[in-house]
């Protein structure tokens, strides 16, 4: 097993100040109560004179007396110049013991001085034992890297399934790692560093570790955001440790998560400038220029924000290879499927094909929440092994979430859901450019969708025309058009179909050039393809308000085109929509094939009516 690393030590500043404040107050309010209490000085002479003075020591400038009675200690101010020669006699009188010298107290001493400190220390001894570690303490400089041994490495690339590309790149790193003399003797240097690049979740990170494990060295991770901390320096000191740590345990791989935090290009808008982060860079970029990649350290790094990083890290002499790690296509997700069916019971009508057919634009992560999720409901069942139900069921979570039949939907509502969702199908199935509808549901799932109708592609695609991307707006437009006509009237359950539908011709006219009046133009902004949310450049467009103008006229006019050429469809199919509507309704999931048969039984029907007419 790898070595636990103990937590990360992070020091407060706010520590020191509570524990000054506190200090304050034990020194104001604590220690009087274990010292002298102060009395005035007309109360040691009533004392004196009711003979109820045991001890005192008188100095210049005050006097520290006991009581009889309770044997209190208490200090007087004596009064400046005022002569009280007769202290001594009433003194001798009362039977008191005075002396002149103020003897030591070392139980008051300890309980002033020494007991402050103590409880000062015995704070921090257990501040420094729950932040860091005792071991830990002021060893902010030193690495934080999880370190794997090469038994503790027990990931292959046999568990990295779906990324053939990738796969062969690294593949060379572990020949390097296991034979380095076949490419010395021809004079060839393997890349200092490989970057891995692609979306969240397409397993980065596992073929980091599986390069490791396939080449039998040790793996040293590491987060970016665990170079940075709050004191200057620190990321440059853990750098230098980690790159240390590294040339002792060579051969090695050395992988840097998330390498974005700390790579992030350097100037650029104040807001985004970090001056720890900018050291921390330049010290990553010095140790990538000072060690020899003979020596058998291999520096590995993934991000998925590319676009973010300082050019100066991506020059050839640093990380001089790039290895998309992309989302699996069809085969892939097959493969990655039985991957993670390995361990899970499945029973012999489970089709894993048609599942990765179901799947498009999953990543690895959600193709292994989809086997866990159909194990946990089979399970919940009370099932032997997962069927085709389960996984189909646990490809309907992942996508849309939870099914929630407890959101009970009053008539009306369920009626205009059907029409909705049956909109959505029924232009599915007449558009020829459109993608099979699999089924549609009126079953409220997540935490807003009432309905969905899943359309599957026959294939992966990455290119599509103007006619095909027409036709997926006009599926989206589908529901808003059957409610119009079925209802006269529409209602706010379009909206997500809607922005769908004005992002996708947004993108038609700004990015692929697919307008007539403007042009073949793009004014894409620059966003990155690994992006999650697409975000847009900081500089903004680079187009004039003019030029904005007729974008949006002509999203304008592709919506409101597609829309009336939707609302033609369904009105020629006005007895389809409302037969199908009504049996949705009633049985709450229809599949796509029972709605093509039933469709062409229609069309064969009226074909034949037609015939018989003309006859």
């Amino acid at each position: 097993m790898a070595t636990k690393r103990e937590k990360q030590w992070r020091f407060s500043i706010g520590y020191t100040i509570f524990m000054v404040i506190f200090l304050l107050l034990l020194q104001q309010f604590v220690v009087p109560l274990y010292g002298p209490q102060k009395v005035p000085y007309s109360q040691f002479l009533a004392a004196l004179e009711q003979k109820n003075v045991a001890e005192a020591q008188i100095s210049e400038t005050e006097i520290i007396w006991e009581t009889k009675d309770e044997g209190q200690l208490m200090i007087s101010a004596r009064l400046p110049g005022i002569d009280d020669s007769e202290l001594i006699g009433q003194l001798r009188q009362s039977g008191t013991e005075f002396a002149g010298n103020i003897p030591s107290k070392f139980w008051t001493n300890v309980l002033s001085w020494v007991t402050p400190i103590g409880i000062f220390a015995l704070i921090w001894y257990l501040l420094i034992g729950r932040v860091g570690g005792r071991q830990q303490f002021l060893s902010f400089g030193r690495s934080q890297a999880r370190v794997y041994n090469r038994e503790s490495v027990n990931v292959t690339f046999n568990n990295a399934a779906g990324v053939d590309e990738a796969r062969t790149e690294l593949q060379e790193v572990v020949d390097f790692l296991k034979n380095p003399m076949k490419y010395r003797a021809l004079g060839g240097r393997i890349p200092k560093g490989i970057l891995l690049v692609g979306p969240p979740g397409t397993g980065k990170t596992l073929l980091a570790r599986a390069t490791a494990g396939e080449a039998g060295v040790p793996f040293f991770s590491m987060s970016g955001s665990e170079f940075v901390e709050m004191f200057v320096g620190v990321g440059a000191a853990r750098v230098r440790d980690l790159f240390e740590q590294a040339k002792k345990n060579a051969p090695c791989i050395v992988f840097i998560d998330e390498i974005d935090t700390i790579g992030k290009q350097r100037g650029g808008a104040v807001a985004f400038r970090h001056e720890e982060q900018e050291q921390t860079l330049n010290q990553l970029l010095t140790e990538m220029d000072g060690f020899d990649p003979s020596q058998g350290v291999i520096l590995m790094a993934a991000t998925n924000r590319p676009d973010v990083l300082d050019p100066a890290l991506l020059r050839p002499g640093r990380f001089d290879r790039q290895v998309v790690v992309d989302k699996p296509d069809m085969k892939g997700r097959e493969e990655i499927l039985k991957v993670h069916a390995r361990g899970v019971k499945l029973s012999p009508e489970a089709d894993l094909h048609t599942i990765a057919g179901r799947t498009p634009g999953f990543a690895g992560a959600e193709l292994a929440n989809v086997v866990n999720e159909a194990a946990l409901l089979a399970a919940r069942r009370g099932k032997t092994a997962v069927e085709m139900a389960e996984l189909e069921e646990a490809v309907d979570r992942v996508m849309t979430g939870m099914e929630r039949r407890s959101r009970a939907l009053s008539e009306d509502e369920k009626k205009r859901v059907a029409y909705h969702e049956m909109g959505h199908a029924l232009v599915g199935l007449l558009l020829p450019h459109a993608d099979p509808v699999h089924r549609v549901s009126i079953i409220p799932r997540g935490t807003a969708a009432l309905g969905m109708t899943l359309q599957l592609p026959l294939q992966d695609r990455y290119l599509f025309t103007r006619e095909e991307l027409e036709d997926k707006i006009a599926v989206l437009l589908g529901g808003r058009a059957a409610e119009e006509i079925a209802f006269g009237r529409i209602s706010t359950g379009a909206q997500n179909d809607l922005y769908q539908a004005t992002e996708l011709a947004r993108r038609m006219v700004r990015d692929f050039g697919m307008s007539e009046k403007l042009g073949p133009l793009t004014f894409s902004d620059g966003s990155s393809p690994f992006l999650a949310n697409n975000e847009p450049k900081l500089w903004g467009r680079q187009y004039s308000e003019q030029t904005a103008q007729a974008i949006d006229a002509e999203i304008h006019d592709i919506i409101e085109r597609n829309y009336q050429r939707v609302k033609t469809l369904l009105n020629g199919k006005e007895d389809s929509l409302r037969e199908f509507s009504l049996e949705l309704e009633q049985r709450e999931t229809i599949q796509g094939t029972e709605l093509r048969e039933k469709l062409a039984e229609r069309a064969n029907a009226e074909l034949n009516q037609g015939q018989v007419r003309e006859s």
